[in-house]
């Protein structure tokens, strides 16, 4: 199963809480509180949310956190790759993977096109949409259907 670390779905609660309140300064215990997570959790978060420029740090008796730039400008590919590295489905979806099998490989170009699409689509999406109810897809979801090899 893929699935972001649970610091990467709590750096995007923090995220929405901060992008629910633009421009306020708020410190990591009031993140904290808002976001319904743990102290240090928070600030072990905040870390490489600054290093990524997607909050910024105040210090001082009102110091804290704001984000760094609109959340309309913030995408979840960048929360994603903030917290977890590049975007990568399989090894050889990195330019710099190293896999012993890539000179005889069949699969790494479908692996390649996969993880292009699942990055567009975070791409797509802003930190701004993660605040509003999503609105019903007018498209139902497309089903693949699945073969099974006999065992």
């Amino acid at each position: 199963m893929l699935r972001v670390t649970k610091l990467t779905d709590y750096a995007t609660v923090v995220l929405t809480v901060l992008a629910a309140r633009p421009g306020d300064v708020l410190s990591a215990a009031e993140l904290a509180e808002l976001a319904g997570l743990e102290g240090p959790t928070v600030s072990k978060l905040l870390k490489p949310l600054a290093q990524a420029g997607l909050v910024e740090g105040f210090r001082g008796v009102h110091g804290g956190y704001r984000l760094a730039r609109p959340a309309t400008d913030i995408s979840l590919v960048e929360i994603v790759e903030a917290m977890e590295g590049p975007l990568a489905m399989t090894e050889c979806s990195l330019d710099h993977g190293e896999c012993g099998l890539s000179h005889q490989c069949g699969v790494r170009t479908n692996w390649r096109r996969i993880n292009d699409v699942v990055a567009d689509a975070l791409r797509g999406i802003s930190l701004a949409e993660m605040l509003a109810d999503p609105s019903p897809s007018p498209v139902p979801a497309k089903r693949i259907p699945a073969r099974l090899a006999n065992a």
